[in-house]
């Protein structure tokens, strides 16, 4: 991890007070913190010219562990098990010229979040798409967006370039594009359930948050293990009760 400076390696060994801290270890850490909804919603704006600093947050190993297995799904995405989206081939057939298919199918490569659908040419349409898939953004769309916008058949605007090299058919990666795009929807499904154990809201309690951030400024500050556990959601009301007295705040149920 050449990118670690020295400096930045033991300014966070001398905060934690922990030597074993070294650069794989930093790198997933901050790679978790780039991901945290807190984090993102508080340096929005500087995010998008210049990296803000990096907090200490409360568990450096809790974060760290989150880190790693973004890491882990990211780059190894190309191996994750394929989401079973269903299949749907039309027999219709274009028989007009049309760019991109055998049989003159029309490449359209549209996404239709609100039914969870891929429309990929006249004949094949992806469905079961999560509403988790979509909300995996990488810059100002989804994953799964991009996808479908890089295999686009774009005809260059040059004439040369696109009377010689103009050469890429959609229908020669189809079958590429659909094992991809299911990869990139089990990423983007599992991303997600890490980011929202990170921070998420819920109705009636607020913003539930996994460690302790900068109390000040959270709202309630809460502490996110599992929604499902009815311990955790007693503690939870202890928490709302701790730090909302007098606040107006309805109590979670």
């Amino acid at each position: 991890m050449s990118d670690i400076t020295e400096a930045g390696l033991r300014e966070f060994r001398e905060h934690y007070g922990d030597d074993a801290i070294g650069a794989e270890g930093l790198f997933a850490y901050t790679y978790a913190v780039l991901h945290d909804p807190v984090f993102r919603a508080r340096h929005s704006e500087d995010l998008e010219g210049e990296f803000p600093s990096l907090p200490f947050y409360e568990d450096f190993w809790d974060w760290a562990r989150l880190g790693r297995k973004l890491l882990d799904l990211h780059v190894g995405f190309e191996s994750v098990e394929l989401y079973p989206l269903e299949r749907m081939d039309s027999r219709l057939r274009r028989n007009d010229g049309g760019r991109g298919g055998h049989d003159g199918e029309r490449v359209v490569l549209r996404a239709d979040k609100e039914q969870g659908a891929i429309t990929l040419d006249d004949k094949t349409t992806l469905t079961g798409v999560p509403a988790d898939a979509w909300r995996y953004v990488l810059g100002s769309r989804s994953a799964m967006e991009w996808v479908l916008d890089q295999y686009k058949e774009k005809k260059p605007k040059d004439p040369t370039i696109a009377e010689k090299f103009n050469t890429y058919r959609f229908a020669e990666y189809k079958e590429r594009v659909i094992d991809l795009l299911q990869r990139v929807c089990t990423v983007s499904v599992r991303t997600m359930e890490i980011v929202d154990s990170m921070a998420h809201w819920e109705e009636g309690i607020g913003l539930v948050t996994f460690r302790e951030r900068e109390r000040e400024t959270l709202s309630p500050p809460l502490w996110f293990d599992g929604p499902e556990d009815e311990e955790w959601l007693e503690e939870l009301r202890q928490i709302w009760l701790e730090t909302s007295s007098g606040s107006g705040s309805p109590e979670p149920t």
